[in-house]
């Protein structure tokens, strides 16, 4: 966040996750994709659901809600893949929803909440207040590794 904390906003792609806005950086977000058939491969942490063929790119898929420890849902017409990248690497991310590019002025994030024994608190980077919205603010670096 140093980079955009020179400008008075940042902007980000708004998705949900259950009952819950997360948001990512745009200069991360290469694309969002509508959901295409997924190909296991076999041996992999329960969290990477597999891998696609994106216009001649093979993308690993990473099913953020499995990620987080967050319950199954079965795939629908609004799940999404987020093609997003840092440090040349590329993975799709499957979320329920993409919602929204917003412009977030820089004053109204705040630091991660310490919220003891919350789940995935490692991949937070702060929350937006946005009028009647909360939205989190997620670490691509954080939830890569």
């Amino acid at each position: 966040m140093s980079e955009t904390l020179a400008s008075e906003t940042v902007k980000v792609i708004a998705f949900q996750l259950v009952d819950k806005e997360y948001a990512l950086p745009v200069h991360q977000v290469y694309s969002i994709e509508k959901l295409m058939h997924i190909t296991r491969v076999p041996g992999t942490v329960p969290f990477v659901k597999g891998v696609i063929n994106l216009r001649g790119v093979v993308t690993p898929i990473i099913d953020l809600r499995s990620r987080f420890g967050l319950s199954d849902k079965q795939y629908d017409d609004s799940t999404r893949i987020i093609i997003a990248s840092i440090d040349d690497i590329e993975v799709g991310l499957v979320v329920d929803g993409a919602n929204d590019v917003l412009d977030i002025p820089v004053d109204a994030i705040e630091p991660q909440p310490e919220v003891v024994g919350s789940l995935g608190d490692e991949y937070i980077t702060g929350v937006a207040k946005l009028e009647k919205r909360l939205l989190i603010m997620l670490s691509l670096q954080k939830i890569f590794n």
